[in-house]
């Protein structure tokens, strides 16, 4: 068990040393708690630690043991031990191993892409325009991020995504769409998805004859074969899925299809480039210069020293207005855990609330509770130096903002007035992309996998099962019955609900 212990004593020797004080006590702070790798730099010098305190973070990710668990990651050992299976999504970009399954894995993750090239190539050759992505959860998140991140006008096909059950979801992405000129790609890795099943015969139906077996314009991404096809998708048209690959990892599969299709199939690979990047930096640097130790250790501190509840997250590029989205169920799916690997509970705080959006939308709207609420949230802001918008007078107002806000929490402001003061001390990291490439974007995506990886291993925890989902879908089996009038709900105060529902629908 990690000793958080050490970590709150240093929190309560710090309690009044705000961060101001620490930059001006340590003029060299500023660049000595910068890291750099490729196109990602990251500065952590308004974090509330000092040099001791990191020392005792450090302490903790030797004795956690974090470079251990990166190489059992790599290697493919089971590390989502609950499940019994590997977490190979760094296979799916290439990671260096030199064990057998891993390298394995690697080799089926190539052939998947080999396929999917072929894929595109052929629906390039054909009238389709538009592509429909069906998915929900991990296999929707993270293509409609990468999707939206990096789409370049002009592209070749535009890409559609549908994950919501709820029917208007699916009226309104098929409006003003041509059957005639669409596709469809239904990703589900047990191919009994609830939601994805119900919008996929809802898209199959409207793509009519173009949706038939022969010629027709419906793919696959799955690992249960023999469902996909019972819906009516030819076996040569599905692209497969692994059990050591869990959904929220898996944009860089087959489950990236329509990023491919989105963004090309030389961008998609170095989107997988630039996270292996990361990999190799996360398995071979040192801890005080891995940016993923780091990262996962900064999380450590607020939650379990400072107990920081929430955690925000906000990007300064329009492109990047999806990542907390995509964030949400990366980082609180695989850390919301309360029982440890042997099934005891656990007694810390696990993963805070991460929440956030768009800067300078949000400066608009929540900002005020950021600098002036009685909570303290912690913050990674997330900025790309060079844009290629060709509005160099809205990029600079754009990083002067994003650099005003990080200052502005971190120092405060002393007024008479204490409606117009600003008490500072808000702790943040700052992220800079040198430029929102493919390469870049893998590598940031990498970094929060890897750091959500970590925090577990500290925690004693399972970052790759997500039983917690469960219980919901199964409930709302059982009460289909009751809102078809065939059955009645053993919850009395459901059953009140289903009465009112019944007597105004």
């Amino acid at each position: 068990m990690s000793d958080f212990a050490t970590l709150r004593s240093h929190a309560t020797r710090l309690a009044d040393t705000p961060v101001a004080r620490l930059l001006q006590e340590d003029p060299g702070r500023a660049k000595a708690l910068a890291l750099r790798v490729g196109p990602l730099y990251a500065n952590f010098a308004r974090q509330r630690f000092d040099a001791q305190t990191l020392d005792a973070l450090f302490a903790l990710a030797d004795d956690a043991g974090f470079a251990p668990a990166m190489r059992r990651l790599l290697d493919g050992e089971t590390v989502n031990v609950t499940e019994g299976r590997a977490a190979l999504h760094t296979a799916l970009r290439g990671a260096s191993s030199d064990a057998s399954f891993a390298r394995e894995c690697v080799a089926q993750a190539a052939a998947a892409r080999k396929a999917m090239a072929e894929m595109i190539q052929h629906l390039a050759a054909t009238e389709v325009t538009d592509i429909v992505s069906v998915g929900i959860g991990g296999s929707d998140l993270g293509p409609r991020l990468v999707a939206d991140a990096l789409a370049l006008p002009g592209a070749r096909f535009r890409v559609h995504f549908l994950s919501n059950v709820d029917g208007n979801a699916a009226r309104r992405t098929l409006a003003g769409l041509d059957p005639a000129k669409t596709a469809a790609i239904l990703i589900s890795k047990t191919f009994g998805t609830q939601e994805t099943l119900l919008n996929g015969g809802i898209v199959r139906d409207w793509l009519g004859e173009a949706a038939g077996l022969d010629g027709g314009r419906v793919y696959g991404v799955s690992a249960n074969v023999e469902r996909a096809a019972a819906f009516g998708i030819a076996a040569e048209r599905i692209l497969p899925m692994w059990d050591w690959v869990g959904g929220r990892y898996s944009l860089w599969s087959a489950v990236g299809f329509p990023i491919a299709l989105a963004i090309g199939m030389a961008r998609f690979e170095e989107l997988l480039a630039g996270a292996a990047e990361i990999d190799a930096h996360a398995a071979s640097a040192t801890p005080r210069e891995n940016l993923v130790f780091l990262h996962a250790l900064t999380a450590l501190w607020n939650r379990n020293a400072l107990g920081l509840a929430t955690q925000a997250v906000l990007p300064y590029d329009e492109r990047l207005k999806l990542l907390p989205n995509y964030l949400q169920q990366l980082v609180m799916e695989s850390l919301g855990k309360s029982a440890r690997l042997d099934g005891t509970p656990l007694q810390e705080d696990t993963v805070p609330v991460w929440w956030g959006g768009p800067g300078t939308d949000t400066q608009h709207s929540f900002f005020q509770a950021l600098h002036q609420g009685t909570q303290v949230v912690p913050a990674d802001f997330i900025g790309v130096v060079r844009s290629d918008d060709g509005y160099a007078q809205n990029h600079r107002a754009l990083l002067a903002n994003l650099l005003a806000q990080t200052q502005a929490l971190a120092n405060g402001q002393a007024s008479d007035d204490p409606h117009r003061a600003y008490a500072g001390n808000r702790p943040s990291t700052l992220i800079l992309l040198d430029a929102l490439t493919p390469h870049a974007l893998g590598a940031l995506v990498a970094l929060y996998e890897h750091s959500v990886y970590l925090q577990s291993v500290a925690w004693g925890i399972n970052a790759f099962d997500q039983f917690g989902v469960e219980l919901g879908k199964q409930v709302a089996n059982t009460l289909l019955p009751a809102l078809e009038g065939k059955a009645r709900a053993d919850d009395p105060v459901t059953q009140v609900l289903l009465d009112e529902i019944s007597a105004r629908g």
